[in-house]
Order: structure tokens, then C-alpha cells, then sequence
């Protein structure tokens, strides 16, 4: 009698289950999430996208988001203090691939004494330099909050494609023959369409957009006006 039950029960239970397919309905799909144009617009001039929220995530939480092999070092190029970077040149945002740079919100002095204490540094290229970190500053570093994030697709986006998937900027700004930046301040993003290369994505909280803008301004005058 109870074997007779539990092979009743695994038959209605079958059913149930195949019911969608049997009547032609498609089973749910999950929504894909942390795509490059999903950026959820906050309270306070925040913003958040890849699942990690502007000026308020860490580079640890970076790290647990994207996978632990990503790297931490101070870059900087010529001249230059330089900055606190985790990075990462292979991750998936949503369904894309790319590479993906975070810079962290820490005091100018922080990162000297990170850079002092490194235990080696390396070219990158030509003059970046890349300062790996002792052991005992990898804690404090992974804790920083990061201020801006740049994402470089595999994919290439051309202007079509950006206008589709991101809509009109409020603001198009050419640099020289090569590239142009669409700047969407209210989303806290700079996206620079290059003729020649790779785009690049960046965002920061749209509070700090002008950290984007004023130095784009700037350029473009100099390559127009020239020296």
C-alpha cells in the first residue's frame, strides 16, 4: 500500500512539474543583472553598478564580486603620486566580458606610505609603473571604498549601440581625431568611444562627475587651441 502511495505521489509530482511544458508555456528566466547600462541611480548623488554601490563598496567587496585573483597595486605614471587599484583583465558584467579597473578613495599620504612600503615595482608599459604591496597593507587596502570604476568591454560599442543600450548623453565631448566621450552625469558615467581601439566605461558617484568632466574640458581645449 505505501509503495503503491509514494508511486502515486512521484507521478502527480511529474506532472506538476511538466505542466508549463505540456501547455506550451516557457519556464521563468532569470533576469540577467550587472550589465554595463544597468546603473541603479541613488539617493545623495550615489549610484550603483556591478552590484557595488559608488564611494560606499570596497575593493574587498570588488573582489568577492568579480573572483580572488584580482590584483591589487599603487599605479602611477610619471610624475605622478599615483593611486590605489584593484584590477581585473577578465570578468563578466552581466553577460559581458571585459576588463575592469577600481580605483580606491584613500588619502594622497595612505598611498604614499603604500607606495614606500611596496616590496617590488614593474613597468606596466612605456612609464607606468606598478607598486606591488607588502603583505602587511593588504588588509587595509582591500577595506578602502572605491571611488571610480572603469570597465573596457571585449566587445566593441559603436555610437549606435551606445545610444541604444545607454540612451542620449547630455553632454558629447571630442578629444582628438580618435575619441569622443558621451558623459551621462546624472548616471556618473563617462563613455569613450574610441575609432581606433577599445571603449572605456567609467563611473563615479554622479556627485563626482565633475572629477571626470573638468579634465576632459581641458584636453579638448588644448587639442583645439593647441599650445
Amino acid at each position: 500500500m505505501k509503495t503503491a502511495i509514494t508511486v502515486l505521489l512521484l507521478i502527480v509530482a511529474t506532472l506538476v512539474l511538466s505542466a508549463p511544458f505540456l501547455s506550451g508555456e516557457k519556464p521563468a528566466v532569470k533576469p540577467v543583472t550587472g550589465l554595463p547600462w544597468q546603473i541603479e541611480v541613488l539617493p545623495e548623488g550615489n549610484s550603483r553598478v556591478f552590484g557595488l554601490t559608488l564611494a560606499r563598496s570596497t575593493l574587498g567587496d570588488a573582489r568577492r564580486q568579480f573572483g580572488m585573483e584580482m590584483e591589487i597595486a599603487v599605479v602611477a605614471a610619471p610624475g605622478e603620486s599615483g593611486a590605489l587599484e584593484a584590477y581585473s583583465s577578465s570578468v563578466t558584467a552581466g553577460a559581458i566580458m571585459g576588463k575592469i579597473i577600481l580605483v580606491a578613495d584613500v588619502r594622497r599620504e595612505t598611498v604614499a606610505q603604500l607606495r614606500q612600503r611596496a616590496i617590488k615595482s614593474e613597468y606596466m608599459d612605456s612609464s607606468t609603473r606598478k607598486y606591488s604591496l607588502h603583505p602587511d597593507d593588504l588588509a587595509l587596502a582591500w577595506r578602502a571604498p572605491i571611488a571610480g570604476i572603469a570597465f573596457i568591454p571585449a566587445v566593441s560599442l559603436d555610437e549606435q549601440t551606445v545610444l541604444g543600450r545607454f540612451g542620449d548623453p547630455d553632454e558629447r565631448i571630442r578629444v582628438d581625431e580618435r575619441v569622443e566621450h558621451f558623459l551621462y552625469p546624472d548616471k556618473g558615467l563617462d563613455l569613450a568611444i574610441d575609432s581606433q581601439g577599445k571603449e572605456v566605461l567609467q563611473y563615479v558617484a554622479p556627485r563626482h562627475f565633475a572629477r571626470l568632466r573638468e579634465p576632459l574640458i581641458k584636453t579638448s581645449a588644448a587639442n583645439t587651441h593647441g599650445p
